[in-house]
């Protein structure tokens, strides 16, 4: 198990071994010290600690959400709350109707027919390095993100897991964990309508209210987690929507401190 330590914290070491010192560490009166706060990493020789705030570093495989902020040659580029802005290559998005072919010149002028700046999408990282981020949505599941409620957390918040895309039936609510701190919240019943009715007018329909109130409260118990620094998860988010619920609490009464007080003394009970 990775070790948590804060500034100034003694990291043990058998120096014997000929240890590397990495990055968030420096020796002090012989002994290896931790100059921020985080969890201590080791690679073969290597030692050093991954700070617990910091911006997203992308990793190949992770499912995450962005914002796209500018139009290229033959590719957007997408705020992924990272160092850098992701590339999403017009190679690596689904066409209209999903054909598989090449692109053409006319593609490259149609660019803005699939995404525009300012739209949010969901997709998955493709290739990562210390140079550049690009990402794909080959897949019908990622794409243009709408009518719902973005929360931003701490990435490190957000728990690695097979299956990031989730579906809370018993509140008619989906929600996907970005990886890079990213949560979107939707509503399952009206997704498809949404986009069918999009496609024909460009007109949304409105979202009942009691739907609405539903995704609030599942994005206001993501940020009371993030608030207390507890791991955003669908099981940790599913366990504060219901204590929300049992301890007869709006979903506007969720972001005050008391409620997320409440969550961390539940949690220390179990």
């Amino acid at each position: 198990m990775r070790a948590l330590v804060a500034i100034g914290d003694v990291i043990q070491v058998d120096h014997q071994d000929g240890i590397l010192r990495g990055h968030g560490t420096q020796l002090v009166d012989g002994e290896l010290v931790a100059t921020v706060c985080g969890t201590v990493e080791r690679v073969n020789k290597l030692v050093f600690v991954k700070p617990l705030r910091s911006r997203y570093e992308a990793r190949v495989g992770d499912v995450v959400i962005g914002r796209v902020t500018e139009l290229a040659q033959k590719r957007w580029k997408v705020d992924v709350n990272s160092k850098q802005d992701a590339h999403l290559m017009l190679s690596a998005v689904n066409l209209p109707g999903g054909i598989q072919r090449r692109r053409t010149a006319t593609d490259e002028l149609n660019m803005r027919s699939v995404f525009v700046e300012g739209d949010l999408i969901s997709a998955e990282v493709q290739s990562a390095s210390q140079d550049s981020i690009h990402l794909h949505t080959r897949s019908l599941k990622y794409g243009k993100l709408q009518m719902g409620q973005l929360v931003k957390v701490e990435p490190y918040l957000i728990k690695r897991l097979s299956q990031h895309f989730h579906s809370f039936g018993q509140y008619q609510v989906e929600v996907i964990f970005g990886c890079n701190g990213y949560v979107w919240i939707s509503s399952v019943a009206q997704r498809e309508q949404q986009q069918q009715q999009l496609e024909e007018d460009g007109a949304a329909i409105p979202i009942p209210l009691a739907t609405r109130e539903r995704i609030c409260r599942v994005g206001n118990a993501v940020r009371a987690l993030a608030s207390q620094g507890l791991v955003v998860s669908p099981d940790s988010v599913v366990a504060a929507y219901e204590a929300s619920v049992g301890w007869g609490i709006e979903p506007k009464d969720m972001l005050a401190r008391a409620f997320g007080e409440r969550l961390v003394a539940r949690e220390n009970h179990k």
